[in-house]
């Protein structure tokens, strides 16, 4: 849990490879000067020490199709270059759809001798300014925020995971797959051109064979998941395309009775709500509740209005299916102004649970390439209720573990076995958020008088009463679908509302 978390894990890692081993890395974006630690090193300093000692590091970041869309393209070439001075080899890749982009975010480490150390993060976290925040969550000091309304150093809420044992094998083979694909790394000419002025490396080296799968190690069974869209040329790993993420959620939720826990950035889709909506219908007794950005963090007009309406459109579907069993939520900070959750982090009754890089929308289930562990811990949590959804599966530790981990931090409560006893029942959970949300807005709304209640979630409006503006259908919906949340699959497949 938590950027500052995360980094330190990462520094450390990194810090102790030498001679022989290995470090591969996805990147949306990368920032060379982001600090992993108050005193360093820097991202750029950690991966260039990291080539110094010995170790052979590549990296695919995101090239982004014009610096018109964000600054990525000119951050990610700096790493990329100040990689490459020392050794290493950083390419930027855009062989992605139109509008598209690649979003996983993973660093995987492998050891010459030292098999039992191998490690795979994967998740929403990238190595970029903003990351770095904890969990008091006033913000990483090296971010700049783009939207005043969540202040000078935007509070980022985000989760990542820690894999070790076989599946670092399996991490490995997705950086693998994207290194080895022969495809130009881009045909834009407004890419290739300068790349050839700049001396850009176009192609990676060719990887060294890879070292056999670590021993097993813990008590959890790992299935990573992915996305990538069906293009030309195609992907020699996905040539279809492949929609592992979405067809897992399709079933996961497909078995969900008495508790879906969610916090994700962007639970702004239509196709994805339905999913939610038809599990509402199917389970009566099924609760929801999802915690969620209170607003896109830019303030270009034309985004902030077609995101905050598709936002709309998908909440006003889920929680007419689902009624008061549906509570979606915002988190603030103690002092006041919002947090912005990045994390993408799902657990279905204590016994599935995944954390990534996708978001809940089509763009992440069908269009950019994303990468996302589900976990199934064969540990049981015999805490009543021991098998919350009834279906004999059991409660799972992992999954109990992350759902507890994240509701104590949100309203504001201990680990101790008393305040968990009102977090484990499904009923009581959901009690419990709509109770803390209820305290914090009823303090924000008589003017913060008397002390601050202990929650730090509030009851987040949109798509609340299931309006939307007449515009929508006509202007504002096209652009979000064609724009912000386009839809990677194949045209029968999109017809059939299928994965």
């Amino acid at each position: 849990m938590h950027g500052r978390v995360y980094f330190e894990a990462l520094a450390e890692v990194l810090g102790a490879v030498g001679d022989g081993d290995s470090v591969g890395f996805f990147g949306w974006r990368a920032d060379v000067d982001e600090l992993l630690t108050d005193r360093g090193p820097t991202v750029g300093d950690a991966l260039c020490g990291a080539v110094s000692r010995g170790a052979g590091v590549r990296g695919l970041l995101w090239q982004a199709h014009t610096g018109a869309v964000g600054s990525h393209a000119s951050v990610n070439r700096a790493l990329a270059a100040a990689v490459r001075r020392v050794g290493g080899e950083v390419l930027l890749d855009q062989r992605v759809l139109p509008f598209g982009c690649h979003h996983q975010k993973m660093v995987v480490v492998r050891h010459r001798d030292r098999p039992q150390d191998d490690v795979a993060f994967l998740g929403g976290i990238d190595l970029d300014h903003g990351g770095r925040d904890d969990a008091d969550h006033h913000g990483d000091r090296q971010s700049v925020g783009a939207d005043p309304r969540y202040g000078p150093t935007p509070a980022y809420h985000d989760v990542q995971v820690e894999i070790r044992g076989p599946a670092v094998a399996e991490a490995e083979t997705t950086f693998r797959e994207r290194w080895e694909n022969p495809a130009p790394l881009s045909r834009l000419p407004w890419h290739v051109v300068p790349a050839r002025v700049r001396g850009e490396q176009r192609s990676g080296s060719a990887l060294p064979a890879s070292a056999p799968a670590p021993a097993p190690a813990g008590t959890c069974a790992v299935q990573l998941l992915r996305t990538y869209p069906r293009r030309r040329p195609r992907y020699p790993y996905a040539p279809l395309g492949e929609r592992s993420i979405a067809l897992a959620y399709t079933k996961a939720l497909g078995r969900a009775q008495q508790l879906i826990y969610l916090e994700d950035q962007y639970l702004w889709s239509f196709d994805v709500a339905r999913i939610f909506a038809a599990a509402l219908h199917r389970s009566p007794r099924l609760q929801v509740i999802a915690v969620v950005p209170r607003r896109p963090p830019n303030n270009n007009p034309f985004y902030a209005e077609s995101a905050m309406l598709g936002h709309a459109e998908a909440l006003a579907m889920v929680r007419e299916a689902g009624g008061d069993r549906v509570q979606v939520l915002d988190v603030e900070n103690r002092d006041g102004l919002p947090v912005y959750v990045h994390a993408k982090l799902c657990v279905v009754d204590d016994v599935w649970a995944a954390v990534g890089s996708d978001n809940f929308n089509t763009r992440s289930w069908t269009h950019d390439s994303e990468l996302t562990a589900a976990v199934l811990d064969s540990e049981l949590d015999t805490r009543a209720p021991a098998d919350p959804g009834g279906l004999g599966d059991g409660a799972r530790r992992f999954a109990r573990e992350l759902r507890l981990a994240m509701m104590r931090e949100h309203l504001g409560l201990g680990a101790s076995e008393a305040e968990d006893e009102d977090l484990l029942d499904p009923v009581r959970a959901a009690d419990a958020v709509r109770k803390s949300a209820t305290e914090l807005d009823d303090w924000h709304a008589q003017g913060r008088r008397g002390p601050r209640p202990a929650g730090f979630l509030r009851r987040h409006p949109v798509g609340k009463d299931g309006k939307l503006p007449a515009h929508h259908r006509w202007l504002t919906a096209p652009a979000y679908r064609s724009f912000l949340d386009p839809d990677g699959r194949p045209l029968p497949m999109r017809l059939r509302r299928t994965y």
